[in-house]
Formats: C-alpha cells, sequence, structure tokens
C-alpha cells in the first residue's frame, strides 16, 4: 500500500555531525523534503523527485537509503535472552555486511569526488544515511538493490504537559499505582530486580536522587547520537526538556514524601537522548539509537540490550513505516516496543507512526477513575486496520520526577507509556526468560476491560492490570488421556491416547514427557506428532518433546501389551528445563484391568 504521511510541519536541519565526523560547519547546505513511502521495490520516493530535479548540481539532500536485502530474523533461535540478543545482532550485521559492499564502493567513489559528504551505515534496518548531490541520490535510487530512498526528517519532542494537581501527600503509594494493582506484586518480591530499562527521549537527568543510584552506569548505558553529551546522561531539549526524566520516573522511580511512585523501583536504567539540546531530532538519529539499543557496548558477543524499552514520542499521525525494520529487529532480540499512542484524540482514527506499528505495542491515556484522556489518540491503526492502541494505562497527573532533583505530576500518553515498560519490568523479575510474544499475550490477555465490551479503538484491550497478568503464567500445561478399553486379556494390546498442551500464555522449553506403567508390559508401539521416545526400563517411556509455543498441543498414542493379570495403572507426567514454571495439571493417570485367560472346562475373562 503506497501512503504518504501527513506531517503537522516540516521542518529542516543538516543530517548530524556524528555521522561521519564532519563538523556542521563544514556541512554544506542541505534540502528539507516531504515524507513518503512505499511499499513498491524501487524508489526515490515521489515527494523526493520533484525536489531532487529542481536542485543545483552542487547542492546537497540528506536521505536515508534503504535496501532490498532482509535479515531472515526468524532464523534467531535460542532459548534465552541473551541468544536472542547475541543471534540478533550477528544476523543483522552479517547481512549488511555481505549486501552493501557495491554500493559502499560507489558511494567511496562519490565522496573522493565531491559528491558525497555524509554517510553512515546501519546494519539494523540494512541501510545508509548519505549526504548527497541530487545526481547521486538518483543514481541510488534507481539501483536494482535498493528499495527505498526517503528523506533525513527533523522530528520535534514531545511537548511537556502543564503540572497536574497531586496526591503525593494522601497515600502509601500512588493511586495509578493501586489502580494498575503494582503493590501487589511488590508483596510477592517483584520490584524490578535484574532487568534493566531504556527509553529513548530527551535524556535524564542523572543526578536526581531517584534515577542517579539507578543508573546502569559505564560506556554502554548511555547514548547522545548527536555527540552533545557524549558521556554523562542529561536532560536538555528546548521547551520538552524533562520530559526523559519524567518517563523514566514512572518506571523505576522511588518515594517521595514517603509515597511509592516508580513502578520497578529495584530496576536499572540505561537511555539514547534521540532528541538534541534544541528539541529536534533526525532520522538517522533515531535510527543510531535504535541500533544502539541492541549492541550498547559495540560488542556483538555480549548481550548488554536492555529488557524493556520505552519510547515516549511520535513521529506523526498517519502510517510512516520508516523505523519498522528497527522494531522487528528489537522483537527478534526479546524486546516489546512499547510506545505512546499520541496525543491526537479525540477524533477516530487519529493514530501515530511508530506507535501504530504491527510490531509496535502502542499505549492510550486513562484517568485514575478510567476515564480515557481526551487528547489520547484513538484507531483504528492506519498501518494495518487493527485495533489501536493496544491497551490503556494511568497518564493523568502522575508522580513523577523532574529535573534538578524536582518531582512533578504529568499527563500523556507519554506518561501511560511508560506504566506498561514500568509493569513489563516487574513480570520480567519474576520470569526473565519469557519471549516477546508472549510478553505481548501475556499484558494483552490480562487487561481490565473498559468501554464498550471487547476490544475497541478508544481503549484498545482494557487497562493494564499486573496481578492479573503474572497470575496469568501460572499453568501452562494440562495432560488428558484415555484408554481403548476398561479391561483386557493377557496378551491383549491397549491402546492409550494422549493430548498434551500448552495451555498457558508462555513458550515451554525443554519438554519431556514420562510414560510409567505399574506393572511389566510390552510394548507395541509407540508415536507422537513430534520429539523422540525410549524405553528408560521395561515400565517405563520417556519423550522429549523439545519446546512447546503457546496454544500448542503434541498428541500421540501408546500401545502396550500385559504379560500377566491384576490391576495395569498407566501414570504420565509433563516437567520442563524452565524452573520458573507452575506445571499445573501436568500428570494424569488411567487404570485397566488386566484378567488372565484361563483354559479350563469354562474359560473366564
Amino acid at each position: 500500500m503506497n501512503k504518504i504521511l501527513l506531517l503537522l510541519a516540516i521542518f529542516f536541519l543538516p543530517i548530524p555531525a556524528f555521522l561521519n565526523g564532519v563538523s556542521q560547519a563544514e556541512l554544506p547546505s542541505s534540502v528539507a523534503l516531504p515524507w513518503s513511502l512505499s511499499d513498491n521495490a524501487i524508489s526515490l520516493s515521489p515527494p523526493l523527485q520533484p525536489a531532487v530535479s529542481v536542485r543545483q548540481a552542487k547542492e546537497f539532500v540528506s536521505v536515508i537509503v534503504t535496501l532490498k536485502d532482509r535479515a531472515n530474523l526468524g532464523a534467531v533461535v535460542g532459548l534465552n535472552r541473551a541468544e536472542r540478543n547475541i543471534g540478533t545482532v550477528r544476523l543483522l550485521q552479517n547481512t549488511a555486511s555481505t549486501s552493501q559492499r557495491s554500493i559502499r564502493q560507489l558511494l567511496e567513489t562519490r565522496r573522493a569526488q565531491g559528491q558525497v559528504t555524509q554517510v553512515t551505515y546501519f546494519w539494523i534496518f540494512n541501510g545508509m544515511a548519505v549526504t548527497a548531490t541530487p545526481a547521486v541520490v538518483q543514481e541510488l535510487a534507481a539501483r536494482p538493490d535498493v528499495l527505498r530512498v526517503t528523506p533525513d526528517e527533523t522530528i520535534q519532542a514531545p511537548p511537556l504537559s502543564p503540572a497536574g494537581q497531586g496526591q503525593i501527600d494522601s497515600f502509601a503509594s500512588q493511586p495509578n499505582l493501586d489502580l494498575t494493582n503494582v503493590p501487589a506484586l511488590w508483596n510477592l518480591g517483584y520490584r524490578g530486580q535484574g532487568v534493566v530499562v531504556a527509553n529513548t527521549d530527551t535524556g535524564v537527568d542523572v543526578t536526581h536522587p531517584d534515577l542517579g543510584p539507578k543508573w546502569r552506569g559505564g560506556a554502554n548505558s548511555w547514548f547522545d547520537p548527536y555527540g552533545q553529551h557524549p558521556t554523562t546522561p542529561t536532560d536538555l531539549a528546548g521547551s520538552s526538556s524533562g520530559h526523559g526524566t519524567q518517563t523514566m520516573g514512572v518506571m523505576v522511580g522511588g518515594q517521595h514524601n514517603g509515597a511509592a511512585f516508580g513502578l520497578a523501583p529495584a530496576a536499572k536504567w540505561i537511555a539514547v537522548k534521540i532528541f538534541r539540546d534544541n528539541g529536534s531530532a533526525t532520522t538517522a538519529g533515531i535510527h543510531a539509537g535504535f541500533q544502539w539499543l541492541l549492541d550498547p557496548d559495540g560488542n556483538p558477543g555480549t548481550a548488554d540490550a536492555p529488557h524493556v524499552v520505552n519510547n515516549s514520542w511520535t513521529a506523526a499521525l498517519g502510517c510512516n513505516l520508516e523505523f519498522q525494520a528497527d522494531l522487528q529487529a528489537l522483537r527478534a532480540a526479546g524486546i516489546l516496543p512499547i510506545f505512546a499512542a499520541g496525543n491526537f484524540g479525540p477524533s477516530a482514527a487519529s493514530s501515530a507512526s511508530p506507535a501504530n506499528y504491527p510490531e509496535a505495542f502502542g499505549v492510550g491515556a486513562i484517568s485514575n477513575s478510567n476515564i480515557i484522556k481526551s487528547d489520547s489518540s484513538r484507531g483504528p491503526s492506519a498501518c494495518d486496520g487493527t485495533v489501536f492502541p493496544e491497551m490503556v494505562a494511568p497518564g493523568v497527573s502522575i508522580h513523577t520526577t523532574d529535573r534538578f532533583g524536582l518531582y512533578t505530576n504529568a499527563s500523556g500518553t507519554s506518561i501511560a507509556a511508560p506504566h506498561v515498560a514500568g509493569g513489563l519490568a516487574l513480570l520480567l523479575s519474576a520470569y526473565p526468560g519469557m519471549p516477546v510474544t508472549e510478553q505481548e499475550n501475556m499484558l494483552l490477555n490480562s487487561t481490565a476491560d473498559l468501554g464498550a465490551s471487547g476490544p475497541d479503538d478508544t481503549y484498545g484491550q482494557g487497562r493494564i492490570d499486573m496481578l492479573t497478568a503474572l497470575q496469568s503464567i501460572s499453568a501452562d500445561m494440562s495432560v488428558a488421556q484415555t484408554a481403548s478399553a476398561g479391561s483386557m486379556a493377557v496378551g491383549e494390546v491397549l491402546t492409550y491416547t494422549l493430548t498434551i498442551s500448552n495451555t498457558g500464555p508462555m513458550t515451554t522449553t525443554g519438554v519431556v514427557f514420562t510414560s510409567t506403567f505399574s506393572t511389566q508390559i510390552s510394548l507395541a508401539f509407540i508415536t507422537f506428532s513430534q520429539g523422540t521416545c525410549s524405553e528408560a526400563d521395561p515400565v517405563t517411556i520417556t519423550c522429549t518433546f523439545g519446546n512447546m509455543a503457546n496454544g500448542a498441543a503434541v498428541t500421540g498414542e501408546i500401545s502396550v501389551a500385559s504379560t500377566g493379570p491384576g490391576m495395569l495403572t498407566h501414570t504420565v507426567s509433563v516437567a520442563s528445563v524452565r524452573p520458573d514454571l507452575y506445571l499445573e495439571n501436568s500428570s494424569f493417570t488411567v487404570n485397566t484391568t488386566v484378567f488372565a485367560q484361563i483354559f479350563l472346562p469354562v474359560v473366564i475373562k
């Protein structure tokens, strides 16, 4: 589908100096171009064509070039988060390294000719940011290995909301936390310990007493793609300064005047300052931020990516798929991309990108009285027509951290989204290896329904409920078993039919099925729809099923003959190498009477 992104305003700034080390003073003038994305396999995006054609031959245009070759992220396999993280980074880097060879040679040649001033190569979406002459841009768009060429746009940081009325002195914990059942998880011992959260935002004030001690620290815990604050977390973005400090406080803040206000106070944080000190971001800078999140230390052999990423910003109304490949990469690495739905309501069809991508998890804002915030964006999604947002969370007068060691009460979907991110951090402290699809399923399947019955384009699936989400994980495996008869003669064959199901929201890893008979039997045959089986001893059969996704089932039959009379008991059980699962209804027993066949004047069965 061909869609043109509707921008509220179009801003121009040259591509940032971090892209190849050239200072801003050395850069030639660039050009602001309207945004467009095409699903066609060629292309200089339509608005670029006239813009490029009217430029002087020596003037320069800043663009994003995306190549056709895509990494097969479905090939990323691994039973734990570290393996998924490392495997994703290496696969993306290998794909880019191979497919970019030819175009790199061309760009270096054109750079030597003075027709290219800046190039940054990206592996996260397999492409590059280029500042070049119109002729080179057209040359790039005509290449058979190029999927599309789009402008390197400028995006403004979200505005700060006016401080709302607070209730900080009245409650042991804030009403938004009680509404979402967060204290119940704290009481169970889950406070975000062992989890690293991140935000892509205006920065974070590391000097704040509630945030500074929770920074992970080190060179792999802070990234400013524009190089304005290369080492120390800072929150400075023009009139939006403080926005990132506010969103981080919702996720990991502690206490103020004796009242708890952050969802995951034991979690650590890292951050990407995607907005410059003047409050603007570039497409290239955001791509660089997402890429850094997958590999913060620059070593693909270490898994130091965050568990959770909050994105409290939008590009604009409509569908703009510029960052879709980035979000696909985050998901492959086990990171659910959580986004503010946008503050473009109350009209229907007011969804914004990237929150409305299929890969994103968009969050709308409600009051602590479960009423939708009037300007919270509504669905359906402009990208795929599905229900939007995914869910809602408190986003009206929420107490959180502010710059300079202060506190404030903030509102908007920017504040609702970190409720979901912080809540997910709590759940991951209980189940750290949970795959991303199951993170999403767990959140969506445990909401409190609001508004019209069922999913709708105002409240999505409903309000986040952390206790219900945690409880939804408690039952995963079930076993059903029937026997072909209630009695049998010695030597006759009896068949047991079995179904082993994963009824929970999580993939169960290393599933092992054990079949135990009470007396001596002779195995006739055994067959299952997956896995391998073997006789551990004359009365025990063990089958290894491997992994079972949520909703999956393994079916099979075991046929045996008894070698003597009595009561034949067949007990089956299921175990998993994953120690954090409670397997409810994971065993089942069937009793069968076995008679001896005695040849006397009367045959008795």
